[in-house]
């Protein structure tokens, strides 16, 4: 099969740039053939035969001039239609799987596709992967940033709340440009040309499917993590955090809690702008960002994790990886977090954003170290689907489209 991964950038930023290096990576091992569509950049490290793609967008910098076409660009962008046409024409692909894709690709490419599917006779079905809620909510989180409180004005397709409630940085501007970006594809229902909607979590489902076009497409597939082999590991007496120190993820709460429980000893390990807020609190230690085996090594040690999120979070990997390393995870109870933790078995949730209620699951789990140690145990037999169990049911996704 030839599949063909768009994704705006094709250089490694993020999450959604793991997840389609990596299944084109599986993929071509099993002997189907794979190329990447997407901007140029100095960092490109995948790509695609035809060696067409869109010129860089940077939103932070460019010329004046430049920045005067973005807003166009964001909505519509001819180019990519022109450059994805050559992808398509060269490597004649089965699958189109679109990533992120909006701003700087725009949805202008699935019309190109269809174009060309039809013009050729040349059947290509198109998959999408929703990394976040971006076709049910223009600001892509389903959050105000002005307010800090999550947002579902937008579902169903009103989406004219995005430009009265400044959603976009809080910017009058940007959330005019994104409210009209949102509408523009909504009126000309490009979306219905996508074949099948794979939702990294049950809770993101229920959100796309608040659009009656979607709903009978979408598909719940948390995504993959790596193998890891378990190892019998002797705890040690610190409370965990590890990833971004900003409000969304629930830590101006977490600090809070942190000062009340004096005789708890917490470690965070992250970056982000509430940084400052932490330093300085006897009972928290703030080891800075960290990764690979020294990250393992304190999730391993830790007695729990705390996952304190306060938005709609889809399939967090660290609430996975910190039981396949063996630990348990308190995790809030919003958005997909949830669905990835064995409530009694494997950790324990508590109401986001209620600091009293948190503040009484980390005593709790504290002063308990038996259950602690039965939840690393079970921690054992935790079941997230691995690459290759994650790329047969994609398969089977692509091969149910024919």
């Amino acid at each position: 099969m030839k599949i063909l991964m768009v994704n705006k950038f094709l250089y490694p930023n993020g999450g959604s740039e793991t997840y389609i290096f990596k299944l084109g990576e599986y993929l071509e091992r099993q002997g189907h053939e794979v190329q990447y569509f997407g901007m140029e950049h100095e960092g490109r490290c995948v790509g695609n035969h035809a060696e067409a793609y869109t010129s860089d967008m940077d939103f932070h910098g460019g010329s004046k001039l430049s920045k005067l076409t973005y807003p166009i660009k964001t909505i519509y962008s001819s180019e990519a239609r022109k450059k994805i046409r050559l992808v398509l024409e060269d490597f004649q692909p089965d699958v189109v799987h679109l990533n992120n894709f909006t701003y700087q690709i725009t949805p202008s490419v699935i019309l190109e596709i269809k174009k060309w599917s039809k013009q050729t006779g040349h059947k290509c079905k198109i998959v999408f992967t929703a990394h976040d809620y971006n076709l049910v909510c223009p600001n892509h989180m389903c959050n105000n940033p002005n307010t800090h409180e999550n947002c579902e004005k937008c579902l169903g397709g009103h989406f004219m709340n995005c430009f009265k409630g400044k959603c976009i940085h809080g910017s009058t501007a940007k959330s005019a440009v994104g409210t009209m970006e949102a509408m523009f594809w909504k009126i000309k229902g490009t979306y219905k040309y996508i074949d099948s909607m794979i939702c990294c979590s049950e809770f993101m489902k229920t959100k796309l499917d608040t659009n009656p076009l979607f709903a009978k497409k979408t598909i719940a597939l948390h995504n993959f993590i790596d193998k890891v082999e378990w190892k019998e590991t002797e705890k040690k007496d610190y409370v965990l955090y590890f990833g971004r120190f900003s409000e969304e993820k629930g830590i101006g709460t977490l600090i809070d809690v942190c000062k009340k429980l004096p005789n708890i000893q917490f470690i965070f390990a992250g970056t982000g702008p509430l940084e400052e807020e932490i330093n300085g609190i006897s009972n928290i230690k703030n080891l800075g960002f960290q990764k690979g085996e020294a990250l393992e090594k304190l999730i391993r040690e830790a007695r729990f994790s705390i996952y304190p999120s306060e938005w709609y979070e889809n399939c967090p990997f660290s609430v996975m990886e910190s039981q396949m390393y063996g630990t348990p995870v308190l995790g809030a109870n919003i958005g997909g977090i949830p669905e990835l933790i064995s409530v009694g078995s494997t950790g324990a949730l508590f109401e986001s954003g209620n600091g009293e209620d948190l503040k009484i699951k980390i005593e709790e789990l504290w002063n308990n170290k038996e259950k602690l140690d039965k939840y690393s145990e079970n921690c054992k037999n935790i079941s997230f689907d691995t690459i290759e169990e994650y790329c047969n049911k994609l398969i089977k996704i692509y091969s149910a489209l024919y």
